[in-house]
């Protein structure tokens, strides 16, 4: 049995995608990220600082998103070079920035969703984080010029960005990252992506398309 702890529009859903271009059946746990649940012990059990993903797999509990993405192409065999091999840095690389540009994303999420009252939103900050988001989107699109995937094939480094697909064209307008877009959409339309947002559900985070930044 394999059961995914879950939050929908979260870093899990690098997870769920990775199961589905596996072939790997999974349970669904869903939590919410407002209502305590993973403040709870029963949680904090499977996740000690209380973060969304959770992986019960193989007999154990994985936590932390890119260490389950690295079990999951490890123990499946599938989705990354083989260590040793000279793409297996690239590999790598990739799969860390990955979660280097989550973080900024994360705290574009704080400032324009979550941070509450709104009059302690810093615009200041926003738009610094808005600038450490463009740069590397631009590091992404110099790469990604003349190439489908950051890889040579697609590869669990492309999953390793499934958070940020849906995150960074909210506060970053595509326009100037054709290559960035066209590999978002050639993502997006994998039929195991697909499926991984038929089967986990809508994002819980966003409530428009864009946001805009607020020079204060």
């Amino acid at each position: 049995m394999i059961r995914l702890h879950y939050v929908p529009g979260s870093r899990s859903f690098r997870v769920l995608w990775l199961l589905e271009e596996l072939g790997e059946r999974a349970d669904l746990k869903i939590w919410s990220l407002t209502d305590g649940g993973l403040r709870s012990p029963e949680f904090r059990a499977l996740s000690p600082a209380g973060r969304i993903p959770a992986l019960e797999i193989d007999g154990r509990v994985i936590f932390e998103s890119g260490a389950i993405v690295e079990y999951l192409t490890e123990t499946r065999g599938r989705l990354a070079p083989r260590p040793g091999t000279p793409e297996r840095a690239d590999f790598l690389q990739w799969l860390h920035f990955a979660e280097t540009q989550a973080n900024i994303l994360q705290n574009l999420n704080i400032h324009h969703i979550f941070l509450r009252p709104e009059s302690a939103r810093s615009a200041a900050l926003t738009k610094l984080d808005t600038k450490r988001l463009e740069v590397t989107m631009r590091g992404m699109e110099a790469h990604l010029a003349g190439r489908d995937w950051l890889l040579d094939g697609f590869s669990a480094a492309d999953v390793m960005f499934g958070f940020n697909l849906e995150a960074m064209f909210r506060f970053v307008r595509p326009e100037a990252f054709p290559a960035l877009a066209v590999w978002a959409d050639c993502c997006k339309a994998r039929p195991a992506y697909r499926r991984a947002v038929a089967k986990g559900g809508a994002s819980a985070i966003y409530t428009q398309d864009f946001y805009e930044l607020n020079d204060g």
